[in-house]
């Protein structure tokens, strides 16, 4: 066995495992612990793939900023997991179904001939001076430049409805208002009093 197939077998290996974490694990926050550790297994792919540029923007832009934002998220919802474990029996059989289904047709898929070296056969090594990130981007926006700022679109929409949902109004948290403290006047915060003064015997 090649090291690069074993390297490979070990990072799908531990990126199955996480991505089965994900989805087991009670915790929201290891949850989304787990997803950062199946990005980085599945930019080690890319790489092994010479596919670098996808691999360090798999690192950079949903480890770094999308994963974050989403940590952020779960532990300022505060989310109830007793109140989200009490439907659980009751949507199970539909989730074994789809469950189900997935199974049997990703087993039809990587079953059957369509990912072999016949019908898959390795690319040609690259000329020198070539350059993945600069034919990706040619791609990109030229045939799909479209869909690609469709899912831009789709992405600034989360990330503003994620914002919004942190910003809602709790009952007993208490918040401030900035333009009312600019406003404030001396004599709204400071009293004098005026006392005798007292003589000690």
């Amino acid at each position: 066995m090649e090291f690069k197939t074993f390297v490979f077998y070990i990072l799908a290996a531990i990126m199955v495992f996480a991505a089965l974490r994900v989805i087991t694990a009670r915790n929201p926050v290891q949850a989304a612990l787990f997803l950062v550790l199946t990005f980085f297994n599945a930019g080690g792919i890319w790489l092994l793939l010479e596919a670098e540029f996808l691999a360090i923007t798999l690192v950079m832009v949903y480890v770094g900023a999308v994963m974050v934002l989403f940590l952020f998220v779960v532990m300022m919802l505060d989310i109830n997991l007793d109140r989200i474990r009490e439907g659980f029996w009751s949507y199970l059989p539909v989730g074994a179904l789809v469950g189900i289904l997935l199974l049997v047709e990703m087993v039809m898929v990587l079953g059957g001939s369509y990912f072999g070296l016949d019908a898959m056969p390795v690319p040609p090594a690259a000329g020198e001076g070539f350059s993945n990130t600069r034919e990706l981007g040619r791609v990109l926006y030229t045939d799909y430049v479209y869909p690609f700022e469709l899912a831009s679109m789709v992405l600034l929409v989360a990330m503003v409805a994620a914002v919004t949902l942190t910003l809602r109004k709790r009952k007993g948290i208490k918040t401030q208002k900035p333009s009312e403290q600019v406003a404030v006047k001396r004599e709204d915060r400071v009293e004098l009093l005026r006392m005798q003064a007292e003589k000690e015997d």
